[in-house]
């Protein structure tokens, strides 16, 4: 998606990923046979909370992303386990020992160490980035939410419904542009990437300790920097 911000505007390639997304989640429920929808009211409710939390995060996120290098947003959305961990805490009375908390404090000042703000490389669009963890924070509580019997790949695909709409509403208002070979496989690749961390994100957030689960994600910032130096020429500073 950093790759194709050089060609394509933000809104169209999250429509025509969340379009690729959403055929795929689709058949995919049909051959699981979880394309069901009679859920209780409840459910359905944290279904469309996780769908907010997951378009107000991507929108944040992409709008970062796209005006940023990649190591410094994933920097900044390292920040989520330190969020998450403390929201189910609080929320769903999650176990926090002080090992744990700790841990992942130590995490968080690595993060600032990395962000620097009021530094030079400091941009306003960090503010988005950390937009992007409180709608990732509201996604992943409730998704834990959740009872047992709505599947994760009905959850994904509930999600992708929601991103393609934001994608569809925005693009109204942005003018299209064509594709190259380059940019139609760098949002098909995209699009794979994003329906397996859908699923991925949902299980995990369900069925794992969220204090476990979630530190996990500051392997994200290693990742970034080896893909931002490799592919997008983004070296870090000292």
């Amino acid at each position: 998606m950093k790759a194709l911000s050089d060609e394509i505007p933000l809104f169209q390639a999250i429509f025509l990923r969340g379009v690729g997304a959403v055929i795929f989640l689709v058949i995919m429920c049909r051959m699981l046979g979880q394309l069901r929808f009679r859920y209780p009211p409840r459910d359905w409710g944290l279904l469309i909370l996780r769908a907010v939390g997951e378009l107000g995060g991507t929108f944040f996120f992409l709008t970062a992303l796209f005006n940023m290098p990649i190591a410094n947003v994933s920097a900044i959305l390292q920040v989520l386990p330190l969020s998450v961990s403390l929201a189910a805490a609080l929320i769903l009375g999650g176990a926090l020992g002080w090992r744990r908390l700790t841990a992942i404090f130590v995490g968080c000042v690595g993060v600032l160490l990395i962000i620097q703000p009021g530094g030079a490389d400091f941009s306003s669009y960090s503010i988005y980035a950390l937009g992007a963890v409180t709608c990732a924070t509201v996604r992943d509580i409730a998704t834990r939410r959740m009872s047992a019997e709505v599947p994760s790949v009905f959850v994904a695909l509930i999600a992708a419904i929601g991103v393609m709409m934001l994608g569809a509403v925005g693009s109204l208002f942005t003018p299209w542009q064509p594709f190259t070979a380059t940019s139609a496989g760098q949002l098909a690749g995209a699009t794979t990437f994003m329906i397996f961390a859908y699923i991925a994100s949902a299980s995990a957030m369900r069925f794992g300790e969220i204090g476990f689960v979630a530190p996990f994600r500051y392997t994200s910032l290693l990742v970034a920097l080896i893909l931002g130096v490799l592919s997008l020429d983004e070296w870090p500073n000292t």
